[in-house]
């Protein structure tokens, strides 16, 4: 039996404002991302634009804040002016990033104004691999001057009166990455003069604009995290965050290493921050730089090849290749598959190990202010060719944005641990050994008239339940509302459009609240909120 539980949380410690941008989502045009989920001019719902319109109001009906658009890995060699204007007189090109042909029938506009209509915040990222200053001016002048210039002029020709208004752009997408196109791996420095300079001349453009600088894309690259203090001392004052992107893996089945994964990204964190703050104080600066982590995932991945000797080298090797057989990919938007989070695998392994990155943040919520899930917008609405339904990420992610507002607290935790024994995806993918990482994963969030309290709780053990005494007699008099719980004996099941209630979140009767302890018990691999109300 598991050992039994404690929480606790008081009004007094808390961490900081939790912002809304905390929970969005990424989009590139990447197999079904926007051809045939997003973009579809042939399906029985699309619009006059050719979007899918039932994915648009599925996720209308969704709070989702924010999405990172439009890459990612091809963004680096796209031209954004070859995308805008009459659909026939755009230009085709070779996506380097992905070997597919980008015919730009979803261009700059088309973004922006799919993002409206699904009532979005788009954060835009630019092009500084082939792009330049120049590009970079032109784009902010088309996107959010109101008029009377050329740029401006031309993107109201072309049917958008009013200016976008984009506040946050991305100065280029993992610019450290020897698979960028156009990368300054080997000269950060260079990059981060280029990173300044944009984001000054951006801002003259539009003064109202916050900037994000690439930092190393990967903590397993041999340049990490050097790389990112010679970026940095170039344009620290220019800018406003670093982005950050993560992806862990961990072989099927090893629970230990999928749930624990959220260590690694708060190793990263804390580096991130360690490095902001020694630029602060060597700058001589007043700004303290904040995080965007807008690219991130878990995922299981069995192992791959590892040849000895070669380590991390091997991320060079994995992305220099050449082939002579070579076939660049033509997407056709009307031949889409299912396009979801853990397509193929049980939707509760997706719900609680990305879920559980999330509630990392919110622990660093005074310093990381905008997280993009890669998997997001399938996570709030999967979808096929012909329906869209929920998946179980849905509940999480969504009563995350609904509740997890406000000001994040600090959770005390004391429970049973477990340890993750270094281990080896691939060449690419190593990772340390990790000991006495708790079993429960907690965080929490005051709202911000502080009438409400959200207590949000995984259970990572894969071994049996655990009773909870969750001590908050520090908000004396308050009352519990509820405990919703999730999860499912059968881990290979999965929502469908055919069966959408298979993994769902339930209410927990027994859970009590007793003399300022909230007393419940947390089902094996479970998510659950635990909310109480000022009385």
């Amino acid at each position: 039996m598991p050992k039994k539980a404690r929480l606790t949380v008081h009004p007094a410690f808390r961490i900081g404002a939790i912002s809304p941008r905390l929970y969005g989502a990424f989009l590139e045009p990447i197999g079904n991302m926007v051809n045939g989920t997003m973009y579809n001019p042939k399906h029985p719902t699309a619009d006059d634009k050719g979007f899918r319109g039932d994915f648009l109001r599925a996720l209308r009906e969704t709070p989702l804040p924010a999405v990172r658009l439009p890459g990612g890995n091809f963004v680096s060699g796209w031209d954004w002016k070859d995308s805008i204007g009459p659909l026939e007189q755009r230009k085709t090109h070779l996506d380097l990033a992905w070997h597919q042909y980008i015919p730009n029938d979803v261009g700059h506009d088309e973004y922006l104004t799919w993002a409206e209509r699904a009532g979005v915040e788009p954060l835009y990222t630019i092009n500084l691999g082939t792009g330049n200053l120049n590009d970079a001016v032109y784009i902010t002048e088309y996107t959010n001057h109101e008029g009377g210039t050329w740029w401006s002029d031309l993107r109201r020709k072309y049917g958008h009166e009013q200016p976008y208004g984009v506040k946050l752009w991305y100065l280029g997408n993992e610019m450290d990455g020897p698979w960028q196109v156009a990368s300054w791996e080997r000269d950060p420095r260079g990059y981060g003069i280029l990173a300044n300079e944009t984001s000054k001349a951006m801002k003259w453009v539009d003064g109202s604009i916050e900037t994000a600088v690439c930092v190393s894309s990967s903590p397993f690259l041999a340049h990490y995290p050097q790389w990112d203090l010679e970026v940095l001392q170039e344009c620290y004052e220019s800018v406003d965050y670093v982005s950050l992107h993560h992806y862990h893996s961990a072989p099927p089945d090893d629970w230990a290493a999928l749930l624990g994964g959220s260590v690694y990204f708060e190793d990263y964190i804390n580096t991130e921050i360690a490095l902001c703050d020694f630029m602060q104080t060597k700058c001589r600066s007043d700004k303290k730089m904040m995080l965007s982590f807008d690219e991130y995932g878990v995922m299981p991945r069995p192992h791959g090849t590892v040849e000895p000797g070669n380590g991390i080298h091997n991320l060079y090797r994995a992305h220099y290749q050449f082939r002579p057989d070579q076939r660049y990919i033509r997407h056709d938007p009307d031949r889409v598959s299912s396009f979801g989070p853990g397509m193929g695998m049980g939707d509760m392994v997706n719900a609680l190990s990305n879920t559980s990155v999330l509630l990392a943040f919110l622990r660093h919520a005074d310093r990381v202010k905008v997280g993009c899930m890669t998997g997001g917008l399938g996570a709030v609405v999967a979808s096929d060719h012909d329906h869209v339904w929920h998946s179980a990420s849905y509940y999480p992610f969504t009563q995350l944005m609904n509740w997890g507002k406000g000001t994040s607290m600090r959770v005390s935790v004391d429970c049973g641990t477990f340890d993750i024994p270094g281990y080896v995806v691939d060449d690419n993918s190593t990772y340390a050994r990790r000991e006495g990482l708790p079993f429960i994963d907690a965080a929490a969030a005051l709202s911000e008239d502080e009438t409400e309290l959200n207590i949000f709780v995984i259970n990572r053990s894969w071994e049996g339940s655990n009773d909870l005494e969750l001590d908050v007699s520090g908000f004396e008099g308050w009352q519990l509302t509820e405990h919703l719980e999730m999860f499912s004996k059968d881990l290979k099941a999965a929502n469908s459009f055919e069966n959408p209630d298979a993994v769902k979140p339930a209410q927990n009767a027994a859970a009590r609240l007793e003399a300022g302890k909230v007393q419940t018990t947390l089902q094996p691999l479970s998510w659950n909120v635990i909310r109480l109300k000022k009385a």
